[in-house]
């Protein structure tokens, strides 16, 4: 049997067989459940391949047993056969056209099969002779897209970096594990997933030891370790069976401090850290800091000693980005940013009212409530909500609120922002509802900007929900006037939210950062469509942090009392 494939690779397989799938036309709900697979996989701390051959996977949300199938295929014989077969039915630069912006895989299938278009070259020609613009939704600033991307080039494939929701398990897992080793003294994460940052490309893990050699040798023994890269007395490298590189490096005591704050970065904060103390005559390296003057060298068991030392407050890692942090430790200005504790509610989550969702509206309720919330906004998607469904689905929360008071289920909806920039709810539904949250779904090309300014307008609408419609490895997101949504937004009273789903992270950090100074209220939501995903609020709370947010810069840290009354 070949070697385990990594859950990236997986999740790869699946996407692209949606895409083809999609693009042959293949009923969307199977299509969907492709993508929500990836999406899992990729979520995924565990090796997907190894859960399949145990028959465990189909367990797993989004993987049923089809789905387990194809990865004991994949894993057993290296290919998929479903995947085989489609790609030979689409032409090989057909499935190269999803990669333009603005061109999905119906898009695709519409340039192939109306306009018999079949390779790059053949779409550069339509484009250029205006055919295009033919097609049904698509105008003359499509093609000028296409010309534009075309003319760059698609270039190599982009990085798929690890997505912090898995990482920050593994990590922990890890630290937990050294941890328990009778020859450790101290042990931390570091790099970007101790900074919170959405992505990252390797995992690190510093710590000190009695005996180092003895502690590497047992990292590299773990089980979930698949390859080891490289071994020794105080470094080592492994592959995870997730298929993520993971470094240790055990250092002396003394040194831990410097080399945690070193191998935290980031590199921007680390230079300008450097070049402030060589302006006092001080350098600064991962192993200490030295007084030229003298050569003296001062080392710091820890970060806090170290920063001290340079004049410093401790800064919280999810600050460490060359952000204006260095000048507020020196003065004394950092924030107190958000902390997780201080979350009293969920505003964006959804049920089994949604297809989607994997959790009844009680279950989702007594979940939220053992996380410390107080109150659960439910916002399933409006068109799951057609046809008196929405009242009764009041109906059961009305009786959920007598089983779990004095916990409270309160109505909302997660509304979709149409091309045209209205909302497709009625007003007068609306109207009836606690909390809107709105939310671009669709046509992310399509004035985005203005639709969204569109909706802040609109009377009913209380949050925009994952505000460019991002989601991380797959697509960039609609191209969203930020200065101006956040401006708006200021004027109407509406939230932007920051969505803590592992693959959107959206509102970005920097994004979130204006929206705070701005004043206007941000929540943390989940967007969570099971019970295990109200946890992700932790991935939220990170990139609030990562923005300087406070206690009480962010919307749902307040009672619902005292929120409605900040309702327009």
């Amino acid at each position: 049997m070949p070697s385990l494939p990594r859950n990236a690779d997986v999740a790869d397989a699946l996407d692209e067989l949606a895409d083809v799938s999609e693009i042959l036309g293949e009923q969307g709900f199977r299509v969907l459940a492709y993508r929500r697979a990836a999406t899992r996989i990729r979520e995924t701390g565990a090796s997907i391949a190894e859960l399949a051959l145990q028959g465990t996977a189909k367990e797993l949300p989004g993987i049923g047993g089809t789905i387990e199938a194809k990865i004991v295929e994949m894993t057993e014989t290296g290919s998929m056969e479903a995947l085989e077969k489609r790609r030979a039915e689409v032409p090989d630069e057909v499935t190269q056209f999803v990669r333009l912006p603005g061109l999905g895989p119906k898009t695709a299938a519409r340039i192939w099969r109306e306009l018999g278009v079949t390779t790059l070259d053949g779409l550069r020609e339509a484009a250029e002779q205006q055919r295009v613009r033919a097609l049904q939704g698509l105008g003359a600033k499509s093609e000028q897209r296409i010309l534009d991307a075309l003319a760059k080039g698609l270039g190599p494939e982009p990085e798929r970096r690890g997505l912090l929701g898995v990482g920050l398990p593994v990590v922990r897992d890890v630290v937990e594990a050294l941890r328990a080793h009778p020859s450790t003294v101290d042990v931390s994460g570091a790099g970007s997933v101790r900074r919170g940052k959405a992505t990252f490309r390797d995992l690190d893990v510093i710590a000190t030891a009695t005996d180092p050699a003895a502690l590497t040798a047992h990292f590299v023994t773990l089980p979930w370790v698949l390859e080891v890269a490289a071994h020794g007395d105080t470094k080592a490298t492994v592959v995870t069976k997730q298929g993520l590189r993971l470094d240790l490096r055990v250092v002396p005591p003394e040194d831990f401090g410097s080399l945690l704050q070193h191998f935290t970065g980031s590199r921007d904060h680390n230079i300008a850290l450097r070049e402030e103390a060589q302006r006092r005559g001080l350098s600064v390296s991962e192993y200490g800091v030295t007084v030229a003057e003298t050569g003296e060298v001062h080392r710091f068991r820890t970060e806090d000693e170290l920063y001290r030392f340079l004049g410093y407050e401790l800064i919280p890692p999810e600050l460490r980005e060359n952000g204006g942090e260095l000048e507020a430790a020196r003065n004394g200005s950092l924030p107190e940013l958000v902390e997780v504790r201080h979350l009293v509610g969920e505003l964006h989550c959804h049920s089994t009212w949604s297809s989607d969702g994997k959790g009844s509206i009680e279950e989702m309720a007594r979940a939220a409530h053992a996380l410390g919330n107080r109150f659960l906004v439910l916002t399933d998607h409006s068109h799951y909500l057609r046809d008196a469904r929405m009242e009764a689905q009041w109906r059961e929360i009305e009786a959920v609120n007598e089983r779990v008071k004095p916990f409270r289920v309160l109505r909302g909806v997660e509304a979709n922002i149409r091309a045209d920039g209205s909302v497709d709810v009625a007003d007068e539904v609306l109207a009836e509802l606690d909390w809107v949250v709105a939310s671009l779904h669709t046509a992310f090309d399509r004035n985005p900007t203005e639709r969204v300014l569109s909706a802040l307008d609109h009377p009913h609408v209380d949050c925009i929900g994952h505000l460019t419609g991002r989601k991380l490895n797959r697509r960039e997101g609609a191209e969203v006037d930020v200065e101006k949504v956040v401006s708006r937004a200021v004027e109407t009273g509406t939230a932007l939210e920051i969505n803590s789903q592992p693959d959107r992270l959206d509102m970005r950090d920097v994004h979130a950062r204006l929206a705070g100074e701005a004043g206007v209220l941000v929540p943390i939501t989940t967007d969570a469509h099971s019970t295990g995903a109200l946890a992700y609020r932790e991935l939220g709370v990170a990139q609030a942090r990562r923005a300087w947010l406070t206690k009480e810069q962010v919307l749902n840290t307040r009672p619902w009392r005292e929120i409605s009354k900040l309702l327009r």
